[in-house]
C-alpha cells in the first residue's frame, strides 16, 4: 500500500497562511510581527529544506526504515514473532493511531536532544534564531537535522509498523508544527491539558530564562509533564523571543552554519580531549573554565535567586537576553 507524504500538499497551504497572517498582521496594528530581512531569510532557509527533504528525508528515511522493517519481517528473520510474539502491523485506524502516538514520542525525544546536545542544537539553532514568532518562522528549518533524525523512528517500523505508515505520520506531525507558530490562536481551553498549543510554543519559542528548554512535544504535551520539561505560558511575562547566541545576520548561509564555528572555537580553548568532546556533544552553554554556564546550572542558580550573578550561556555579551 502506497501513501502520499502529507507534506507535498503542505507547501502551498505554507505560504498561503504566511501571507496571510503577514497581511492581517500590517492592516491590524502588529506591524513589527514580520521583518521584511527576517522574512526572506526563513523563505530562503524553508525553500532549501523543501528541496532536500525529498533528497535526504524520504529517500534516506525509506530506505533506512524499509531495511529495517525487512530485517524484522517475520518472514525473513522472524524476529518479531520469535521476540515479540506477533508479525507485523496492518493499516487499521487504531494502528493509525498507535503509530502517530509512537511518532510523538519519538518527536519528543529528538526534539528534546536537539537542545541538549550541542551538535544538534547547532543544526536546531536555525529554528530559533530569529527574533519574531510568526509562520514564517514555522519554515526556518536547519537543513542538517534531516541526517539524523530518522535514527529517532527507527525503532517505530523495527516493531512492526509498515514504513509508509511511519512517514506519513511524519508528515502530519509537521503541519502541525507548523501552525502553531502564531500569536493570533487563542488559549484551546480543555484541549490545553492535552495537546502541545499555540502558548505552549511560545515559551518554547523564548529566550527568557525560566522558559528555556521546555515544551519540546509535538502533537502531546503529555511527553513534557511526565519528563519534567513542560511550562504554562505566564501572562505576566514578557515574552522575548530568540536566542542568546544569536547569528547577527540575516545571510541564510551564516543562520545555517554561525553555532558550527562557534563549536569550532570553543574547542580550541582546551587541548584536552574531554573537553573538545565536551564542547561538541555536551549541552549548549558548557564550559571547561566556568566562563559560560548551561541551561540547567543557570536556572538552577535562579531558583538560588543567585542567576544576575552569572553570565548567560556562550554569548555573555548579548543584550537581548530577557531578565
Amino acid at each position: 500500500m502506497e501513501f502520499t507524504n502529507p507534506l507535498v500538499y503542505g507547501i502551498p497551504v505554507f505560504i498561503a497562511f504566511i501571507l496571510l497572517e503577514l497581511t492581517y498582521s500590517k492592516t491590524h496594528g502588529d506591524e513589527h510581527l514580520y521583518q521584511w530581512k527576517d522574512l526572506m531569510a526563513s523563505g530562503f532557509i524553508g525553500i532549501g529544506s523543501a528541496i532536500l527533504a525529498p533528497l535526504f528525508k524520504l529517500v534516506f528515511a525509506m530506505v533506512l526504515f524499509e531495511q529495517v522493517y525487512e530485517l524484522c519481517n517475520p518472514y525473513v528473520h522472524d524476529v518479531r514473532q520469535n521476540i515479540l510474539g506477533y508479525q507485523s502491523f496492518g493499516f487499521a485506524w487504531y494502528i493509525w493511531l498507535l503509530c502517530q502516538l509512537a511518532d510523538d514520542f519519538s518527536y519528543y525525544w529528538f526534539h528534546r536532544t536537539n537542545h541538549k546536545v550541542r551538535i544538534c542544537w547547532a543544526a536546531h539553532i536555525v529554528h530559533h534564531s530569529s527574533d519574531n514568532f510568526n509562520l514564517g518562522t514555522a519554515i526556518r528549518n536547519g537543513w542538517f537535522t534531516i541526517l539524523y533524525k530518522p535514527l529517532f523512528y527507527v525503532w517505530i517500523p523495527a516493531i512492526g509498523f509498515p514504513p509508509e505508515m511511519v512517514v506519513v505520520c511524519l508528515g502530519i506531525e509537521a503541519l502541525w508544527q507548523f501552525q502553531l507558530h502564531s500569536v493570533y490562536v487563542p488559549k484551546l481551553g480543555f484541549l490545553e491539558k492535552i495537546l502541545n498549543t499555540h502558548s505552549m510554543h511560545q515559551v518554547h519559542h523564548a529566550q527568557n530564562l525560566e522558559y528555556l528548554d521546555k515544551n519540546h512535544g509535538g502533537f502531546l504535551n503529555v511527553f513534557d509533564k511526565i519528563f519534567g520539561t513542560w511550562k504554562e505560558l505566564d501572562e505576566n511575562i514578557n515574552v522575548k523571543y530568540g536566542v542568546s547566541t544569536s547569528p547577527d545576520s540575516y545571510n541564510p548561509l551564516v543562520i545555517l552554519t554561525h553555532e558550527y564555528k562557534d563549536i569550532w572555537k570553543d574547542m580550541k580553548k582546551s587541548d584536552k580531549l574531554h573537553h573538545k568532546l565536551m564542547y561538541i556533544f555536551g549541552p549548549p552553554g558548557w564550559s571547561h573554565d566556568n566562563s559560560t554556564f548551561t541551561v540547567r546550572q543557570l536556572q538552577k542558580e535562579q531558583g538560588n535567586g543567585q542567576h544576575k550573578q552569572i553570565p548567560f550561556p556562550i554569548k555573555t555579551k548579548n543584550k537581548r537576553f530577557a531578565k
